[in-house]
């Protein structure tokens, strides 16, 4: 009876050593945030370079939700992502004002291209500016792929299309509803025009004969930007680790590794933490 007492014992601590290692996998498994973010960030392989140093940092890690910036809105104002990291300032400031967000900080930048056939139908090579060269687009009826998903890239495209006094249809004008890789694959596909970041240009692996055609206009520029979400909205959220996270980016430690990340010996991401900011 002894003996069977004893191996029952044995049997229930087993079993609750075995319940509190499966509670701290558990635990351990649970410190790590959803971050709703961008295609070029993803596509760039930044996120695979960076995220490692901030798990080092602080033992969080990011499960990185890779869309279009207008997507990645409505995921974080659905609460299902801890974070947010996109490029559309002008939307960022408004998600702030709308109550979503409490906080929206300059984390780093670069800018967007054009791409198009190596011998340049519409001749954009030449124009005097980005607004010139999607003219020239338009008048020649060059095919034109856009992402059409309402992502940051698309959004900075129409905007560039309206300052150009050009209504982009017809069957020259490609609205894909696809992320910057697949645009940039099916522009290269139709040897059409296509307006992109310069990370996942520089990134692409599948130009055929796309050559960069037109860059340096100031209209050009790409500010990203990370939010911290609203507490009041969704009390759910990991907002203690997004903090971290969100702190983490504009630290002299996590503008360092965003400056260290390069493709093919060329820095794609310029950290500017520093210089603005911008919060409520």
């Amino acid at each position: 009876m002894k003996k069977t007492t004893t191996l029952a014992t044995a049997s229930l601590l087993t079993s609750g050593l075995v319940g509190l290692s499966w509670s701290a996998s558990l635990l351990a498994n649970d410190d790590f945030i959803t971050l709703a973010s961008t295609t070029s960030t993803e596509n760039s392989g930044l996120f695979d370079a960076i995220i490692p140093t901030f798990t080092d940092a602080t033992g969080i890690d990011v499960r990185v939700v890779a869309v279009g910036t207008g997507q990645a809105f409505e995921i974080a104002r659905r609460g299902d992502a801890d974070s947010l990291l996109v490029h559309d300032t002008a939307g960022e400031e408004q998600f702030v004002a709308d109550g979503y967000a409490s906080e929206r900080l300059d984390v780093m930048y670069n800018d967007f291209v054009i791409v198009g056939p190596s011998d340049d139908p519409a001749d954009i090579s030449s124009s005097a500016n980005v607004a010139e060269a999607f003219a020239r687009i338009a008048e020649s009826e060059s095919p034109f792929a856009s992402r059409g998903d309402d992502s940051g890239t698309n959004r900075a495209e129409l905007r560039l299309w309206e300052g150009a006094e050009v209504t982009p249809q017809g069957e020259w004008y490609r609205e894909l509803g696809s992320g910057m890789g697949p645009t940039l694959n099916t522009a290269a596909g139709m040897n059409a025009y296509t307006f992109t970041d310069r990370a996942t240009w520089v990134a692409f692996e599948n130009p055929q004969d796309l050559t960069l055609l037109f860059e340096g206009d100031d209209a050009l520029f790409n500010q990203y930007g990370t939010l911290l979400l609203s507490e009041q909205k969704h009390p759910h959220l990991k907002h203690d680790l997004a903090a971290q996270w969100h702190q983490w980016l504009v630290s002299e430690e996590g503008q360092q590794a965003i400056a260290d990340f390069d493709v093919n010996g060329q820095q794609l991401f310029f950290p500017n933490a520093q210089s603005s900011s911008n919060t409520q």
